[in-house]
């Protein structure tokens, strides 16, 4: 299994930006899909973006034209460029790693503890 360790989230104003990173300690990094989901209170956890390889992205109906994920897999890194943010970007975030590129947050078996991002309107 993976461990995983967030960083960077805080408390922003409405159209302000955050990096998001995640540090994996893993072996073949870059044979796991990396992602990033959030929750907020009262919601379900739901998929922000992913990437397999440069170029293998993918992203949520909430993060499209404004995050972008990127990974540093000579640093076993990922993170999430979040641009834009609007008070319903809101939630603790999550880092998890899985062995196939997919949506579903019970496919992932590694997770990290979260960040919590607030957007103050």
């Amino acid at each position: 299994q993976v461990q995983l360790v967030e960083s960077g989230g805080g408390l922003v104003q409405a159209g302000g930006s955050l990096r998001l990173s995640c540090t994996a300690s893993a072996r073949a990094f870059t044979n796991y899909f990396m992602a990033w989901f959030r929750q907020a209170p009262g919601k379900e956890r739901e998929f922000v973006a992913g990437i397999w390889r440069p170029g293998a992205t993918y992203y949520g109906d909430s993060a499209q034209g404004r995050f972008t994920i990127s990974r540093d897999n000579a640093n076993n890194m990922v993170f999430l460029q979040m641009t834009s943010l609007k008070p319903e970007d809101t939630a603790v975030y999550y880092c998890a790693a899985g062995p196939h590129a997919t949506m579903r947050a019970t496919e992932f078996p590694s997770w990290g503890q979260g960040t919590q991002v607030t957007v103050s309107s």
